[in-house]
């Protein structure tokens, strides 16, 4: 299985950027990971937020192939422990799934059109987090959840 990871806009938060790539090269050892980042649209000020997360629902939706299964990063999703988390991608891998794509959304979250696409929704908290953090977090707990499966010791319970 691969796990492709969308994000909205570009980080140029030093600190961020490094944490990042700290956790794909920890990553490459498990699964191969896809990283996607779709500029920010130029007009943003110009657009009202429902035409802007329409834009770039469309840009969202032109990176995926019909087999992947589209999971979005909510607020309202389902929350998991990382113990659970680690269960959700072993049963997502025995499935025989080829492409598991996760994806931060920009400011206004996602547009109907990708809900619509969407096979779940997960959240990290009921609270609200930086776009710049949760691709940390996101990076962080699948590297949690695969050390988790090989029984690695990274994770304390």
């Amino acid at each position: 299985m691969k796990i492709t990871v969308i994000v909205v806009g570009k980080t140029s938060d030093k600190p961020i950027i490094s944490l990042m790539e700290d956790y794909q090269k920890r990553l490459k050892h498990y699964i191969k990971l896809n990283w996607i980042e779709i500029p920010d649209y130029k007009n943003r000020g110009k657009v009202s937020s429902e035409e802007l997360k329409k834009i770039e629902g469309q840009s969202i939706l032109a990176k995926l192939q019909p087999g992947d299964e589209l999971v979005l990063l909510d607020e309202k999703g389902q929350e998991f422990t990382s113990s659970e988390f680690s269960k959700y991608f072993r049963k997502k891998m025995n499935s025989g799934l080829k492409n598991l794509v996760f994806v931060v959304g920009g400011a206004y979250g996602f547009s109907d059109e990708v809900y619509d696409r969407a096979k779940g929704k997960v959240a990290f908290s009921k609270m609200t987090f930086p776009h710049q953090l949760i691709r940390v977090f996101i990076l962080e707990q699948i590297y949690r959840g695969f050390t988790i499966i090989r029984g690695e010791p990274y994770h304390h319970e």
